[in-house]
């Protein structure tokens, strides 16, 4: 099936109607000057079909003519950039507008339009870890799953940063430095914990311990504020605990500041006055990658060159046709 490359046919009509013009201008002058010496101008008609022909083959060539696809070697040197999101209740607590997860998800939807050349993976927690979305090029299938995450996703239980981190640590690649076959070959992996950091789970010093092993870089963003808000409930009630108190959520930073630490990560917040994921997104740019990775992709394959070289061909029979040689007497 043919398709167009530049597909700008508006402009293509104003050119082909420019060039018309000039042409029809030309062709009164010359029957003009024809008039006025007396003479008859020869091969006018061949000449202006020859010169129609030309303008139409460069503007084929210009719009990229594609006849069916080519696969085609891409060399990049990506990362791999795992996304662990709280989906524990706390998640939903209005000191962040609209609720601390919505404002996560939209900044989370941001976030992978920018790595287009990178794989990216998707892994909620709360009292267990699971993996929603394994690591994938396709940012469409991410945006997604990001859009579709809730508090309900997961059974109600204490929240754990471990749960999710060990989950992420079992599926990297092997340790950089190692000899290894270039199909195994590692590759940067950066994991973004977004999370109000209220943490429930065991200690975090082994864990993180094998991830800085792995050259892994944790880049932390806490969501929610010091001062807190209720935990709401179906049927507008809010969270009590076993006493009856009404439970009151509030964003402890330090466990997230020691997994930014301990990675050579970087922690920032995300609230009603401040965006962490601005300055998050910087860093992760200048994250290089490790390794230089080929895929293949399948592109059109553009047949410009064809009608490029039928334009050349008729303006070299025009130059041929057009002169005429002088041979003395």
């Amino acid at each position: 099936m043919l398709t167009w490359a530049y597909p700008d046919f508006v402009a293509v009509g104003l050119v082909l109607a420019g060039c018309f013009l000039l042409l029809l201008r030309q062709w009164r002058r010359t029957s003009r000057m024809g008039r006025a010496l007396g003479t008859r101008p020869r091969n006018r008609g061949w000449k202006l079909m020859l010169r129609l022909a030309i303008g139409g083959c460069l503007l084929a060539a210009a719009l990229g003519p594609a006849l069916g696809v080519s696969q085609q070697p891409v060399r990049t040197a990506g990362k791999d950039v795992w996304l662990l999101v709280d989906v524990s209740r706390s998640m939903d607590a209005a000191d962040v507008a609209p609720s601390r997860l919505l404002r996560a998800q939209a900044e989370l939807q941001k976030l992978v339009a920018q790595f287009p050349a990178d794989r990216l993976g998707l892994v909620v927690f709360g009292a267990e870890a699971v993996v929603q979305c394994p690591l994938t090029y396709d940012q469409e299938a991410v945006q997604v799953f990001i859009s579709t995450l809730r508090t309900s996703l997961l059974p109600a239980g204490p929240t754990t940063l471990r749960a999710p981190l060990e989950l992420v640590l079992g599926r990297l690649a092997p340790i950089p430095g190692a000899t290894l076959p270039a199909a195994t070959a590692p590759r940067a992996t950066a994991l973004v914990v977004v999370s109000d950091g209220e943490d429930f789970g065991e200690n975090l010093e082994p864990v993180l311990q094998s991830l800085g092993r792995t050259g892994a870089r944790i880049y932390a963003v806490g969501v929610g504020t010091a001062e807190g808000a209720e935990i709401p409930k179906a049927g507008g009630n809010v969270v009590r605990n076993g006493r009856g108190k009404v439970v009151r959520s509030r964003l402890r930073a330090a466990p997230l500041r020691q997994l930014a630490a301990q990675t050579g990560g970087q922690y920032g917040e995300l609230n009603n006055q401040q965006n962490g994921f601005g300055a998050l997104l910087q860093s992760l740019r200048t994250m290089q990658g490790t390794v230089e990775q080929v895929r293949t992709v399948a592109v059109a394959d553009n047949r410009y060159r064809y009608p490029l070289a039928a334009a050349l061909l008729l303006l070299l029979l025009e130059v041929a046709l057009t002169i005429t040689v002088i041979r003395p007497s």
